[in-house]
């Protein structure tokens, strides 16, 4: 088969299409003939050589796929060879044949074709244990999603919203920020023009917001405490402007507020199983009724994955980027 190869820590030109041995499946594990592999920010960092594959994860990216299922592992009986599926994985979905979990598994949701699908699983899994599990986010409350546009943002929003919740955003130009309230953001704030934290209070009354979703740690941090409401919760998922902060512990004190965060790659195989279980429970009929949908910015060549890269490192996509086998 055909894979693509970090050939070194790099640029993406480190990308290169190699040949590879088919994957044989493990007990558990189904192989999947890959239709199109999702490209996510962790992608970039392991290209660069600061984001390492957990033990025994595959030295190829690719974090999420779409695709037919070929053969299955010993002890599989919830799938059979035939069934599209798309799946989240620990690593080497930018191939023509990966291997995935049985339980990482979900149907390819009715009315989204499978290219289009394998944008689902990363973000939606991502958005869904860290929003409504960890930060708990219920009916008639309301939710602050930085990095709107990307793919967790996209994705933030529409559930968020489809789920009765009151939704803002950040984003970096009028056109993202167009892009978030046509989404279903209430108000999307341009970071680069106006204070996030100044901007949504006075939205909220003085109020603040339950929880805000972050990507960006760093300078974000007091940031975030301060534009959330009593007993608000603050979920962190990534850390692009550092991974360290000060904090005024009074302010949790005084507004009983929550810290959270959490990393999904390296998790076990039943963590992932039991949030699998709940998005196939309670997200895939708002897939399937076409309330909430993947947004795709562009699909590019499996081959082509260096472009896609320097695209996404561009950030001049709205949504997911894939690539097609």
């Amino acid at each position: 088969m055909i894979a693509i190869e970090i050939r070194e820590p790099g640029e993406p030109d480190v990308l290169v299409p190699v040949e590879r041995p088919v994957p044989v499946p493990a007990a558990g594990e189904v192989l999947i003939r890959v239709a199109a592999a999702g490209i996510n920010r962790p992608d970039i960092f392991q290209r660069r050589g600061r984001y390492a594959p957990p033990p025994g994860a595959s030295d190829i990216p690719g974090l999420e796929v779409s695709g037919v299922i070929e053969t299955l592992g010993g002890g599989v009986t919830d799938w059979r060879a035939g069934d599209a599926v798309c799946a989240l994985l620990t690593g080497g979905g930018y191939a023509e044949y990966c291997v995935a979990p049985a339980p990482q598994c979900l149907p390819v949701p009715r009315g989204i074709d499978i290219v289009t699908a394998a944008a689902i699983p990363e973000t939606f899994f991502t958005v869904w244990t860290n929003v409504f599990q960890r930060g708990r986010l219920a009916a008639g409350e309301s939710l602050l999603v930085h990095g709107g546009s990307s793919g967790i943002g996209t994705t933030a929003i529409q559930l968020a919203k489809a789920r009765g919740a009151r939704v803002f955003a950040t984003a970096g130009s009028a056109e993202k920020c167009a892009a978030c309230e046509r989404l279903g953001a209430d108000h999307a704030v341009n970071y680069r023009e106006a204070d996030f934290v100044a901007v949504i209070r006075d939205l909220t009354g003085g109020r603040g917001v339950d929880v805000v979703l972050d990507m960006v740690g760093g300078d974000y941090f007091a940031r975030n405490l301060d534009v959330l409401a009593v007993e608000g919760r603050l979920v962190e998922i990534a850390t692009l402007h550092g991974a360290k902060a000060e904090l005024n512990i009074q302010t949790i004190m005084g507004r009983r507020l929550t810290i959270t965060g959490s990393t999904l790659r390296p998790r076990p195989v039943a963590d992932k199983a039991a949030i699998a279980d709940e998005l196939h429970r309670d997200v895939w009929p708002l897939l399937e009724s076409g309330a909430v949908k993947p947004i795709v910015h562009a699909r590019f060549p499996l081959r082509d994955a260096a472009q896609a890269h320097r695209m996404m490192e561009s950030s001049a996509h709205i949504g997911k980027l894939v690539l097609v086998t």
